[in-house]
Parts: C-alpha cells; structure tokens; sequence
C-alpha cells in the first residue's frame, strides 16, 4: 500500500519508470521469476519413483533466487547450469548451479537397475535441453526420426553423447554431490586450498578444488575391469562389488603419477587382506592393507609410493586367515584417487598433509547433487539405442547436435562446449524462445503461443517481425540482462493498455493475438497463496533455506510406502513463507499448488495448463491457510476502524487497491448486517464473511 501511495502522488513523467526499477530491485523479484523456471528445471525437494525419498536440493532453488536478483545474464546463467562444473576452476555456486539436471527423478526402488534410470536421467536431459533453450520436441527422437522436424533418430545420440559422460547413477547415495562443511571442516580445506594455490600447477589446483569441494573423480564398481569371482550388485540400494578370496579385479589404465593414495569405501565381512598390483593380478606389489575388523562402511586409504607413467591397478583379495572360500570377504563401493599434495620439501608440508584424512571422513552439513564430468580414463562409449531401446546399441556415435541446427564447432566437444554454443550469436533460437517465454509470463500467451514446441507443428507467431527485434535486443543491446528485457516490456505501450475487450475486437482479435488490449489472466499458484498473505499482514519475508511446509490437510502422506515421512506443519514465521519455499514431494503435491495448476515437477513444463473449477473456488473459500489469512485481516481492519462502512472501505482498499464504489459498499454493507444478526452480534464473524467475499472475487483472483 504504501509504494502504491508514493506512486500515485508522484506526477512526474519517469514515475511509472522508477516504479518499474524499484519492483526490479526487490529481492521479491528473485523470489517471483525462480517460481517459473523451477517449472522447467522440474525442481523438487524429493527424488520422485515409488519410493519418493527426500532430496537436498533447496541451495539449488536459493541459486536460481539469487542469480535472478543479481541479474546474472542470460548467457552466463545457462553455462553455468549445464556446464559450471566444467568451468575452469569452478566456485561453489558455479558447482551448485549445475544442480539443474540433477533435479531429475531417481528411483530407489530395491530391485531396480542403475544403469536403466541412470540412462532415463540423461534421456530426459537431452529432451528438457533442447526443450528449455531451442523451444524443439526431441523427446520422440529417442525413438524414431522426428515426423514433423527434420531431426534424425541418431542425431538424438549425438546430443545424448555430450551428456553421457556425468558420474552420477541412480542410486540412493546421490553422488556426486558438494559437500557444506561444518566450519571446522571448512577451515581445514581452506589451509589444504591455500596450500595447492601457492605451491600447485594449475592442473594441481583444479584437482583439488574438485577433491575438496565434491571428492571426485570417483571410481566404482561399474568401471572395474577383468573381474574374476567379484559379484557387482548393481541396485539403487546396493550398488556394490562383493569378493571372496582371491577374487580381483582391474582398473582402467590411467597416469599414475600424481597419485598419492587410494581412498576405498568398502565394508569388511571378514578379517582379510587388499593387495594392490602394476598391470596384472601377478604383478609387481605396489601395497597391501589390512581389514581386520568386520563391521559397517569403513573409509580406508591406501598409502601409494611414488610411480610414473601409465598402468593399470590390480586390486588382490586374499584371507586372512582360514576360511569358507564361498564366503564373502569385502564389498567395495567406491574408490576414489587422492592427488599428490604439492612441494613436499616446504616447511608446513607435513601439517597440511595431515589435514587430508579428517576431510576425507568428515560428514558435511549438508550434500547437494550436482554435476561432474569422467576423466578420459572413465568416460563412456555411446551409441544410438535401436528404436529408443536402451539394451539394444546401434552404430557408436560422437557428440554433436542435430544438422538443422548450427553446426557446433569446438575443440573439445563436450557440455561446456555445448552450452556456450546454444548462446553464442552463430544460434539466435535460444534467444528467441527465451524472450517467448518471458513476454507470455507478462501477457499470459507468448508471441509463439507453443513455447515448448518452435518446430513445424508449433504455432506461427502473429507478430514475427516483434519475436525477432525482441531477440536480438535481449541478446546484443540488453547484454542478455533479463532485468532491462522486463522494464521493456512493462514500459511499452502495448503493455499498458487497460486489459479491458472492447467490442468491436471480439470477432477480429478475441485472443489478443494483435495486441489491442492489455494483459489479463489468472494468478499462478504461488501468486495467489502470496498475494493472500501479503494482504493478510502474515508474509513473511525470510528467504532461503529448506523447504517449509504450511498447514495441508492430515494424512495425505501416509500412502506411501516404505516413509516414515510426515508434514509437520511448520512453526513460526516459517508457516507463511512464499509459495516458493514450500516443501514440494513430487507423489503428493501441497494440495494448494495442485488445486491452482501447480507442476508436479516430473518433467520439464513450458507453461501451465490453466483450468477453472469449482474445487478452485472451494480451495479460497474454505482452505485452513486462506481461513486463517481472512481471519487475521478481519481482526486487524476491526482494531483499527470504528465503523463498519470503514471497515469495508479499508478492506476493499487493501484486497483491491482502489476504493470502493457506492453500489458495493451498499452490497457489502447488507452482507455485513445479514451475517451480523445471524451470528448474534458477533462482529468478527461478520467482517470475516465480508473478507470471504471480497477474497473470491474475480478482480482479486485475476491480473488486470
């Protein structure tokens, strides 16, 4: 209210601009803008499947917040989500932004496989890609030629090539994840960072950047070569190679002169021995270590001597003392090479080194799944799936995106390669379906009414030569600031017309495909939970951090099996936070997200479906959140007036933001005094009907 008070008597010329510049400023803004592209990063605070565990993902949303509000452009906000991992020495937030494709669904289902839904995850990246940033529908590649668009089957492969090579898997573990350490923790990878950034080579500090920050790159079981008696459990709750004695195995040939010791995550069954080899299980002894002590996962490091060249590691299981050869000795999970620390003759050397192994086994605060790239020694072959059939390889195919589109010239042909190129000048669609989508957030339909689809079968836009100008400005004279592209927008003429249809455009514009007339749709979901706690007095305006859960109905969780999850209602400010930060569990939504068209976040959405049902107008009626809000405004309007005709005034002001005609002050006062002689007096029961009424109304409901 106030900012509307300040705007409406200020009569300068640049008024509506500074307002438009102080809306932008708002750390608010972040907060709106993240609501529609988390639709397309299909961000969920659960991992989704049957068993929909939950998923510490909420720092990727508090990325998307703060890189809206600081006006990350365009440019740099799509590298950094598909390939931020890939940048040279990434920070963390570069490494957090990569979350984007790790929001996709994992399933930790006991008896499912992790190859399959390792290869539905990069399946879906490829489609929400291309989706997001070419506005192309290359999902029905995945099986076919595409029957509208000249895509060929296999050139789905190529793009599906350059996302094929990510560490992660589908299993309940979610690596590779960040790790945010406790503060003592911290302080220790600041001294080892500090170390590696003085003494190192460039290649030595981006190793360990990458170490301390995500531990990687890790080896697993899948990588493991020449297996003989080993048993690789490939489950999403399993996931490990069991050995009996005198089983071994080999790792792909690699250098091997930067590495100082092997870190291996296993689990010991019976007191055994771990030999490691050069090149063959009969190889030179390069160490062996003792695992005495059977019992839960147990992180042992190898000590390794100082080696050169290339060679493949043979890992030897013997016994250590008599035993059933049947039985199980061990079961390794990961083992992940430490660098070599740099400059050992340096005083201090021996101080920081010591500091490697706390940091190894220290439990971070918090994990967030992101992105990391396979070495070459671990990189992975792809071909194209015969008719979409993960089991079955075709021809092997590089990385590459379809011929249609600009060629993709780099050096190295990868995700960072790929995702400079959707943005650079030789590929104008990214900015085009951009700016498509943006304008239709403001006009409730974009230019192109299909913004999913830009392809042959997608609709022609009414205004080309508008989409074109647009894009070019976004990407050239607005330096992809998404900001200023906004402030274009909402100051054009065309913007601010009165959203009212006039007659005479029924028959030649009824969906305002000119643009005759000003903007006029339904608030999204997340506006209109906002909206009702802005005008109640209960938003609260703390930002960031875990998902929050506002009051919901009981027991819409108990269905699902194998969770002892509960919604425990929030305390606190935290119960009326934004729609933003509310807990999101993709197999049952907040019931007030999905009664107003919320995303259940499975999939990438380009643009809601807007439905109008009677289960809407029962939601503002009568859901416990909209009640509680009605209740408080009611309580606070009568505390602050004496009469009921000010008390509806200053309703009909603050839910409104126009005073009131005398027709509906006579109405509202009529209400009032028929609710006031039915609750015997009660004054507040009276005024909260006034509010009930004035809350359902289609003017609040609705942006005019």
């Amino acid at each position: 209210p106030t900012l509307m008070k300040e705007w409406l008597a200020d009569p300068s010329d640049d008024a509506y601009a500074r307002l438009v510049d102080t809306l932008l400023a708002s750390p608010r803004y972040g907060e709106h803008r993240a609501a529609t592209w988390l639709d397309l990063a299909r961000y969920a605070d659960s991992r989704g499947y049957e068993r929909d565990r939950p998923r510490t993902i909420w720092p990727y949303r508090d990325w998307v917040i703060r890189a809206y509000n600081d006006d990350l452009p365009f440019d740099e906000f799509t590298i950094e989500q598909l390939a931020g991992d890939l940048l040279p020495n990434p920070t963390k937030d570069q490494l957090i932004a990569t979350a984007f494709h790790r929001n996709t669904p994992s399933n930790g289902e006991g008896g499912t496989h992790n190859e399959e839904y390792r290869v539905v995850s990069v399946l879906d990246r490829v489609s929400t890609t291309y989706e997001v940033w070419q506005g192309l529908t290359m999902a029905c590649v995945q099986c076919h030629s595409h029957p509208y668009d000249p895509i060929r089957h296999e050139e789905f492969y190529t793009s599906y090539a350059l996302f094929n090579n990510t560490s992660d898997h589908d299993h309940v573990f979610e690596k590779p994840v960040i790790g945010i350490p406790t503060a003592a923790v911290q302080q220790k990878i600041d001294s080892v960072q500090r170390w590696v950034d003085y003494h190192g080579s460039p290649e030595q500090v981006a190793q360990w950047r990458r170490a301390l920050r995500t531990k990687e790159p890790l080896i697993r079981p899948y990588f493991f070569e020449d297996v003989v008696g080993g048993v690789f459990t490939d489950r999403a709750d399993e996931d490990f190679m069991v050995l009996r004695p005198d089983n071994s195995f080999l790792l792909p040939a690699r250098e091997v002169d930067g590495i100082d010791a092997l870190h291996l995550i296993l689990r010991v069954q019976r007191p055994s021995k771990l030999e490691i080899r050069l090149d063959a299980v009969d190889g030179a002894l390069v160490t062996e270590l003792d695992l005495p002590d059977p019992h839960g996962y147990q992180n042992k490091v190898f000590p390794m001597p100082e080696m050169r060249g290339t060679h493949r590691l043979a890992f030897v299981v013997r016994a250590a003392e008599a035993t059933d050869p049947e039985l199980p000795l061990i079961e390794i999970y990961t083992i992940y090479p430490q660098p070599r620390l740099p400059d050992a003759g340096d005083a201090g050397y021996a101080a920081v080194k010591a500091l490697i192994p706390d940091i190894a086994t220290a439990r971070d605060s918090l994990e967030v799944p992101v992105m990391s790239e396979n070495p070459p020694e671990l990189s992975r072959t792809t071909h194209v799936f015969d008719r979409g059939n993960w089991l079955v390889d075709a021809q092997e195919v590089k990385g590459g995106v379809p011929e249609i589109l600009p060629p993709l010239e780099a050096e190295d042909t990868n995700r960072l390669a790929f995702a400079r190129w959707l943005v650079s000048p030789e590929n104008p669609l990214t900015a085009r379906v951009t700016v498509n989508r943006i304008w239709a957030e403001f006009f409730g339909r974009g230019l192109v009414p299909t913004p999913e689809d830009f392809g042959s079968q997608g609709a022609k836009p009414a205004q080309p030569e508008l989409l074109d100008w647009l894009a070019v400005q976004f990407a050239t004279e607005l330096d992809w600031s998404v900001k200023r592209l906004i402030k274009l927008i909402v100051s054009s003429n065309t913007y601010r017309q009165s959203s009212v249809n006039r007659p005479e455009l029924l028959d030649t514009d009824p969906y305002n495909d000119l643009l005759a007339r000003g903007p006029r749709s339904r608030l999204t979901a997340e506006e209109l939970r906002d909206q009702m706690l802005a005008v109640s007095g209960l938003l609260s305006d703390k930002m960031y951090g875990p998902g929050v859960m506002p009051p919901q109905p009981e027991g819409l969780w108990d269905y699902i099996p194998y969770s002892s999850l509960k919604w425990e209602t929030s305390p606190g400010e935290d119960r009326y936070r934004r729609a933003v930060y509310t807990y999101l569990r993709r197999s049952v939504l907040y019931p007030g997200m999905t009664t107003f068209d919320g995303s259940t976040r499975e999939v990438c959405l380009s643009q809601r479906t807007e439905t109008n049902t009677p289960l809407q107008a029962l939601a503002v009626l009568n859901d416990p959140a909209f009640v509680e809000g009605m209740q408080r405004l009611a309580d606070t309007v009568l505390a602050s007036t004496e009469t009921p005709t000010e008390a509806i005034d200053e309703l009909h002001e603050r839910l409104l933001y126009r005073p009131i005609g005398e027709a509906d002050r006579e109405s509202l006062l009529h209400l009032y005094e028929d609710a006031l002689s039915q609750n015997d007096g009660d004054r507040e029961a009276a005024l909260f009907l006034v509010v009930n009424v004035l809350f359902n109304l289609d003017e609040f409901l609705t942006k005019s």
